[in-house]
């Protein structure tokens, strides 16, 4: 159930049996020449919103922009600098605490946000630690991202091998397309594999370093089919891991 679909009295009763509550997000960035804006964002709130139904969970709002400074240099793309995106996410866990929930789990579509959502984590949590004691209640917060999953690892490993890359992904490309058909773009990638390298800093740094938007990847071997066997695999793995993390509340 989403949240923005429930009546405020539906929320009341979902917090009777439980106070955990599923959190997509993810970007709004460039993904290479066929790679929607949107994926991150996209395929975070679906999967979110399948595990949801398989587990009977309340879905919060996608958070859809996210930290991604370093593709600021192509057209659409859109950031939070890592300040605002904390502050946020305390904001969102904030207003949901307000009402009694305290379990958060974090679905995500985006590297980029990692570093920024654990450190949104630990600003939550030392609120909690050094605030005046009993006048809040405790919450627990867990990201996961949906495409290091152990289903989702092994499939893409088979599929696509050192082809997949570490951004702009066939993977990712090929779940997009299969959740949203008029995603698909049909292309020849030139060259065939795009660079790759482990560190780079600002828009214009990553921009030079990878002039087309890929880092490693061969995205062009992306198709619907194969997206769904991943969508599945990532919402298998996570339903059942949210359950037994929800269980051990």
């Amino acid at each position: 159930m989403q949240l923005q679909l429930a009546t405020w009295a539906e929320v009341e009763d979902y917090l009777k049996r439980s106070t955990a509550i599923i959190m997509p997000i993810g970007s709004t960035e460039q993904h290479g020449p066929n790679g929607v804006i949107g994926i991150d964002a996209l395929t975070s709130e679906r999967i979110a919103e399948a595990i949801g139904e398989a587990a009977g969970a309340l879905v919060a709002p996608t958070i859809s922009v996210g930290m991604a400074q370093h593709h600021m240099g192509f057209a659409g793309s859109m950031t939070l600098r890592p300040s605002t995106l904390i502050a946020l996410i305390q904001d969102y866990i904030g207003s949901l605490a307000k009402h009694g929930f305290t379990h958060f789990y974090f679905i995500n579509g985006h590297g980029g946000n990692i570093a920024t959502v654990t450190a949104a984590f630990s600003e939550i949590y030392a609120e909690s630690s050094l605030g005046p004691a009993g006048n809040k209640t405790p919450v627990r917060c867990k990201l996961k991202n949906w495409w290091m999953t152990p289903g989702v690892s092994r499939l893409s490993k088979e599929l696509y091998g050192a082809e997949e890359g570490h951004h702009a992904t066939p993977s990712e490309v090929a779940v997009t397309q299969y959740l949203f058909p008029a995603a698909i773009r049909q292309m020849t990638m030139s060259p065939r594999v795009a660079p790759s390298a482990d560190d780079f800093a600002d828009a214009a740094d990553y921009r030079r370093l990878f002039p087309d938007g890929r880092i490693g990847s061969n995205p062009a071997l992306a198709n619907p089919a194969d997206g769904k066997r991943l969508f599945d695999a990532a919402v298998n793995d996570i339903a059942e891991e949210f359950k037994r993390w929800r269980a051990a509340a």
